[in-house]
């Protein structure tokens, strides 16, 4: 069953997301060489504090941070802790949710620290955030599920290929379904597997988590012995994107971008919706 929000309970989850845009925000301008991941940990439990929010991450089938914290090679589900020491050159992806009044809000950003960077790392990182606004896009009244996922696998194949040759879409992994709980109905793919259909479709009142995760290489993951981290196969990096997302009578809303999803959406001609907090 997908649950259908109204605009009351959709105005709460956009207040969740704009506690998960702060904690990217401090966060972000805290990955600095030098700083570890735990330290991101911290900041963004107190982000939560400072606005009476609860964790959504902490506890979570056992998960024992308040963020997830993925460098490099590491594509989702990171751990915090006080070992891995950000270096320049690094990429991190830090994802973060947060809960307010029994809603649930979650994005991820991909940050490159310090300098250094080989052109295709930071091209790695565009060509991922692009897919996800892609298929924020493509979230509109009489669409199908399958229509995100083929635009963002459709942008991601029509890019130059890396040295690597390839972009792998990681296929273990995918949005979600987000509202009352963290991660509900339906499971959304960053690709089109035609075995699957073409999902439900897509009215006013559902919220959705999209979040492409590319590599520089294989599709192909595993998870390491604390049963949390997941690395790529063949140890390329990885870039990750997320924006919750409500689909409104008036179009999208971009629950965790400070603005909407306004001025990101407008370059691909779609208008957001007004935003209920503004």
């Amino acid at each position: 069953m997908v649950e259908i929000k109204t605009p009351e309970q959709i105005a709460r989850m956009r207040a969740a997301g704009l506690v998960v845009a702060e904690i990217h925000r401090a966060c972000a301008a805290a990955a600095v060489p030098g700083a570890t991941t735990k330290d991101l940990d911290e900041i963004a439990a107190q982000v939560l504090a400072d606005h009476g929010a609860k964790p959504n991450f902490l506890g979570y089938g056992g998960f024992p941070a308040t963020i997830c914290t993925s460098v490099n090679e590491v594509v989702v589900h990171g751990i915090p802790d006080r070992v891995t020491v950000l270096k320049s050159g690094d990429i991190i992806s830090i994802d973060a949710g947060a809960i307010v009044d029994g809603w649930h809000g979650d994005a991820a950003l991909t940050v490159l620290v310090g300098e250094g960077h080989p052109p295709e790392v930071a091209e790695l990182s565009r060509v991922t955030e692009e897919s996800l606004w892609a298929g924020i896009a493509a979230m509109r009244r009489g669409n199908r599920l399958v229509d995100i996922s083929r635009a963002i696998e459709g942008h991601i194949r029509r890019q130059p290929l890396p040295p690597s040759g390839r972009y792998g879409i990681i296929e273990s992994y995918g949005g979600h379904g987000i509202g009352s709980e963290m991660h509900m109905d339906p499971h959304l793919l960053n690709y089109v597997d035609r075995r699957r259909g073409r999902g439900p479709k897509l009215v006013p009142g559902m919220c959705l988590a999209i979040e492409p995760m590319v590599s520089l290489g294989t599709a192909k993951t595993h998870v390491l012995a604390d049963e949390w981290t997941v690395k790529t196969n063949d140890g390329t990096w990885s870039a990750h994107w997320e924006h919750s997302v409500a689909l409104t009578e008036e179009g999208p809303l971009v629950l965790t971008a400070p603005d909407g999803g306004r001025e990101r959406l407008a370059r691909l001609g779609v208008t957001a919706a007004p935003d209920p907090l503004a």
